[in-house]
């Protein structure tokens, strides 16, 4: 079932978001609300993570705690998706990195997949989070999750931190088993494919290029 949490209520991530769409924010300043927001959506996204129960021998007794019970991936979609990443690796320093390499054709606004390095999901038990700042038009988010399915990944979330409508849509109608995480859901795309409000584009503004 088509599921999307939107985390724009809270405060902090309400903070967190002016200063990611603030034209006039440096690279710095961008990145720090970008980690900042990240970790929001990623604590939100894990709340459903199976665990399995383990006996723990502390200094003074033995107790028992839950410990994850599958695998975990983290797969950015190159290049913007990378800045997610290291927030990503130090809430779960034991998950694993896969990589996508796709890009947006600027006429025809189709993905273009040039680059990806997954396992075979077949031979494990997997959750797999594809992490990409920006859901525009869904064509790359979708694609992405083409691949996934072709190595047989079947429990996969989408992480993003700004979200069009349409993109949110067209996600949904092609794999309504995914359940999107994302900050903010904005107004609509222009005619250019960009969101809007949206924050520009956040693979420059995140590496200064």
């Amino acid at each position: 079932m088509s599921q999307i949490t939107e985390l724009k209520s809270h405060p902090l991530v309400s903070h967190n978001l002016a200063i990611l769409r603030n034209k006039d924010t440096d690279s710095q300043h961008f990145r720090e609300a970008a980690h900042s927001l990240s970790r929001f959506v990623l604590i939100s996204a894990t709340e459903s993570l199976r665990t399995v129960e383990q006996v723990i021998e502390t200094p003074l007794k033995r107790t028992q705690e839950q410990i994850l019970a599958d695998d975990i991936w983290f797969v950015p979609v190159l290049r913007a998706g990378l800045a997610m990443v290291d927030v990503a690796l130090e809430l779960i320093p034991s998950a694993h990195v896969g990589f996508i390499g796709l890009y947006r054709d600027e006429d025809s606004l189709l993905p273009q997949h040039y680059y990806k390095n997954l396992p075979d999901f077949s031979k494990q038990t997997s959750t797999c989070f594809i992490v990409d700042p920006m859901l525009a038009t869904g064509g790359s988010c979708i694609a992405a999750i083409d691949l996934l399915k072709e190595q047989h990944a079947t429990d996969i979330k989408l992480l993003t931190l700004i979200s069009a409508p349409e993109g949110i849509k067209e996600v949904f109608a092609k794999h309504p088993d995914v359940s999107i995480f994302t900050a903010s859901i904005d107004e609509h795309l222009n005619e250019s494919g960009y969101i809007v409000p949206g924050l520009g584009d956040a693979g420059d503004r995140y590496f200064g290029t």
